[in-house]
């Protein structure tokens, strides 16, 4: 009799007939859809001995839609083709508008860097005229900014 066995199942010949043992505690089963269309038809694939063989087989890929501050929807596709993809760095680094809000994150964090440690903008931020120069410095500066660019 041939059998054939996939994702690490062993046969276990008991009385009660069962075929396959349970997964040990040390090791994790993942299952996840790769992509968004269904099958036509359930396909067996064999051949695939590594999780690269799998990525580059499947080539999974995901359609996001993304919506800004403003209600502008942008669609970018992210694709999958190793286990790095999966983590924050690997998603942002494939999206130009993730990565543009990465980019804003750290920019507002430097700001709050800056209101926390810096004395002199502290003190001007504690003054009500020292304040409202300041702002309107700043509003001066943006102004300054758009009509260049």
């Amino acid at each position: 009799m041939d059998n054939t066995y996939g994702l690490g199942g062993t046969e276990v010949q008991t009385d009660a007939n069962e075929a396959i043992s349970e997964i040990g505690q040390n090791k994790t089963l993942l299952i996840q859809k790769l992509t968004q269309d269904q099958p036509l038809k359930p396909e067996i694939v064999t051949g695939l001995t590594s999780i690269d063989h799998v990525f580059n087989h499947y080539a999974p890929e995901a359609e996001i839609e993304f919506e800004d501050a403003d209600g502008v929807e942008t669609k970018e596709t992210l694709k999958f083709r190793h286990l790095g993809n999966f983590g924050k760095k690997g998603i942002v680094d494939q999206s130009k508008y993730l990565s543009d809000l990465d980019t804003e994150k750290d920019q507002y964090l430097k700001v709050v860097k800056q209101l926390k440690s810096n004395k002199i903008l502290k003190t001007a931020l504690a003054d009500p005229d020292a304040k409202e120069a300041l702002l309107k410095s700043i509003q001066s500066l943006i102004a300054e900014i758009q009509q260049q660019g």
